[in-house]
C-alpha cells in the first residue's frame, strides 16, 4: 500500500507538542512585530495549521524581507540555494542570542 504524500506526511514526532504544551499557543506569540532584516528561527506551531511553511523548514534561520497580510516573507539558504518563504508570525520567533 503506497504511504500519504500530503503536506503533514512524515511528521508525526517533529510536529507534536509536549505534554505540558498542548493547548492553545500564547498571545504575545502572534502580536510580536518583526523588522525587516531581523534574523528569525523557523518554530513550527503544530496547532496551528494557518500559514504553517513545509517541515524541511523547521528551525532553519532566515532574515525577514517584509510582511505579506499578517505573514512575513523569509529569505533562508538550503543547499546552496536561495528560497523564500511565507509564514505567519505563529511559526517564527526571534533568533536567540542575536
Amino acid at each position: 500500500m503506497r504511504h500519504a504524500v500530503g503536506y503533514r506526511n512524515r511528521t508525526r514526532s517533529l510536529l507534536r507538542k509536549g505534554v505540558r504544551e498542548r493547548g492553545r499557543s500564547p498571545v504575545s506569540r502572534l502580536l510580536r512585530e518583526y523588522a525587516v532584516g531581523e534574523r528569525v528561527t523557523v518554530k513550527i506551531d503544530p496547532s496551528c495549521v494557518k500559514g504553517m511553511p513545509h517541515r524541511r523548514y523547521h528551525g532553519r534561520t532566515g532574515v525577514v524581507l517584509g510582511k505579506r497580510g499578517r505573514a512575513y516573507v523569509l529569505k533562508m539558504f538550503m543547499g546552496g540555494y536561495e528560497k523564500t518563504i511565507i509564514a505567519r508570525p505563529e511559526h517564527i520567533s526571534p533568533l536567540e542570542g542575536a
